[in-house]
């Protein structure tokens, strides 16, 4: 039966120094980024933010130096990200393509595609998207239904993909499509991945406003694009096992309890001089849990780091994780009915809607909560 293993992740002293590192160069860098655009954070777009970052070394930092990365710690990456997100720095242009799309083109990618691709990343000159979600077919990431064919100079796709962020301003998607006949029997198998260039002919890409009016998520349509021979990603069919194994990237990272720290920030600047007892315990609370969900995320970024493959603690971060990010609001309304007329207080009402407004795509984004715990339920063995 699968175990659940937290193990304390292992000391990092370098971290630490380069956590000073990273502080004084965002308390320059951000110094005049209102409490309302600091709490998009990982949602922010700021391609020249991302340069910055890759200029000073700071992006691909655990690849290869032979593929622009900078060979250093996963731990030292988990303290850039912290600081990042704790600051609401506009991280949102690379943030896909640094997490997890150039970790997948380490692992299954051609030496051809890493050297193209993988420097650009970490220079912050290159962005991604992912290419997963379809309509219809709501968190069943097995009934895909987009289809590669094999022919003469390539592969030719056709079908539609789902909420796919930040797509206008991606220069590739990794797509998980089929690749053979679904088999009732072995829904996961005929599937693979594909790095796909954005710019190709035959691929049209459509905003999806959210109900902030906001540009996030896209909608990417198919129609006869022809992929280049060398598109493909890993081997074919394989690509259910590659695209779950990403997942552990992409739900691990202090980004799963971090969303609504920014208004946690707020709410205790707008509750001082000194807040109630009742406020108190509301806020002790939040504090413990939140590092209780560190102290987890910290342990996979240390399974990582040893080449573990954490896919079942992951899920239990994100999901654990959702729940806390939701509560925030609510209890910052319980606390604060009406922000008093002070500078603090407007910051805090900002804030306060436009996190209201997101939290319910928390449980949703990166695997939703039913998904999660199915995982989760797996791996106890109750199912």
């Amino acid at each position: 039966m699968p175990q659940f293993t937290f193990p304390s992740p292992p000391p990092s002293p370098e971290a630490e120094v380069f956590r000073a590192e990273i502080r004084d160069f965002l308390a320059t860098e951000l110094k005049d980024r209102a409490p309302i655009d600091r709490a998009q954070s990982w949602n922010g777009l700021d391609p020249a933010f991302s340069r910055k970052l890759g200029q000073r070394g700071w992006l691909g930092l655990t690849w290869p130096t032979a593929y622009g990365g900078h060979a250093r710690s996963n731990l030292e990456r988990y303290v850039l990200l912290e600081e990042l997100l704790g600051a609401g720095a506009p991280v949102g242009a690379h943030w896909i393509a640094e997490r997890q799309s150039g970790p997948s083109l380490l692992r299954y990618g051609t030496e051809a595609q890493k050297r193209a691709i993988l420097p650009r990343i970490a220079a912050g000159e290159c962005f991604f998207c992912i290419g997963m979600s379809e309509p219809d077919s709501g968190s069943d990431l097995a009934s895909v239904r987009t289809r590669a064919v094999r022919e003469d100079g390539g592969w030719r796709v056709n079908g539609t993909k789902l909420w796919t962020t930040n797509a206008t301003h991606c220069h590739f998607m990794i797509l998980f499509c089929r690749t053979a006949p679904a088999d009732r029997e072995h829904r996961h198998a005929g599937t693979s991945q594909f790095v796909v260039d954005l710019t190709l002919p035959g691929i049209t890409i459509r905003p999806v406003r959210n109900l902030v009016g906001e540009h996030h998520f896209n909608e990417v349509v198919f129609e006869d694009a022809l992929l280049p021979e060398d598109a493909l990603l890993g081997q074919e069919g394989e690509g259910w096992s590659q695209v779950t194994g990403e997942l552990a990237y992409e739900r691990s990272g202090p980004e799963r309890f971090l969303s609504s720290f920014r208004l946690l920030v707020e709410l205790v600047r707008a509750l001082q001089p000194a807040a109630d007892e009742r406020a108190a315990i509301a806020l002790g609370r939040l504090a413990a849990q939140l590092v209780t969900l560190r102290r987890m995320s910290r342990s996979v970024a240390g399974l990582l780091q040893a080449g573990a493959d954490p896919a079942l603690e992951a899920a239990m971060v994100k999901d654990l994780g959702a729940l806390v990010e939701q509560a925030i609001p609510e209890i910052a309304r319980d606390l604060i009915a009406e922000g008093p007329p002070t500078p603090q207080g407007r910051a805090f009402a900002e804030v306060l809607a436009y996190t209201t407004l997101h939290a319910p795509s928390f449980s949703l984004r990166g695997g939703t909560r039913e998904i999660l715990r199915g995982i989760i339920a797996r791996g106890l063995g109750l199912r």
